[in-house]
């Protein structure tokens, strides 16, 4: 019966260019070609940035880069899954990307909202959401 309600997002044909450019910063703040430094990260996040967290939490984005400061390369990056990807343009340079991330047997949907700003991209918003075992379709 969850199946039959299950939206089956599509990307327009003119988002193609500005799927895949996202698609590559994804998941976000785990793409070392794209910095990884605080101040290559405050560049990433908008200054009105803020997060909502797989446990339900929110983040400030001061938290957000505070923690990125922090952490240490995760060797199982390289081991995450991606898919599923789909964007939507919500208004004039800003979109919504969505997609699955799976962390092994940790399953999140992902949702970022992107804003150009000339030739840079910002991070306006970002949430993941726990699937449960019976949600996940690979």
């Amino acid at each position: 019966m969850a199946d039959s309600i299950e939206p089956t997002p599509i990307t327009a044909p003119e988002l193609q260019p500005v799927l895949e450019e996202l698609r590559r910063r994804e998941p976000i703040f785990h793409r070392p070609e794209f910095g990884t430094t605080r101040a290559d990260y405050e560049r990433m996040a908008a200054a009105d940035f803020w997060e909502i967290g797989a446990s339900g939490r929110r983040y400030s984005r001061a938290q957000v880069l505070d923690v990125l400061e922090r952490r240490a390369p995760d060797p199982a990056e390289h081991t995450w899954k991606t898919h599923d990807f789909h964007c939507r343009e919500l208004g004039p340079d800003t979109y919504l990307l969505t997609y699955t991330l799976e962390q092994g047997e940790r399953v999140s949907r992902r949702s970022t909202v992107w804003r150009r700003a000339g030739d840079e991209w910002q991070i306006v918003f970002h949430q993941g959401t726990l699937v449960t075992p019976c949600q996940h379709r690979p």
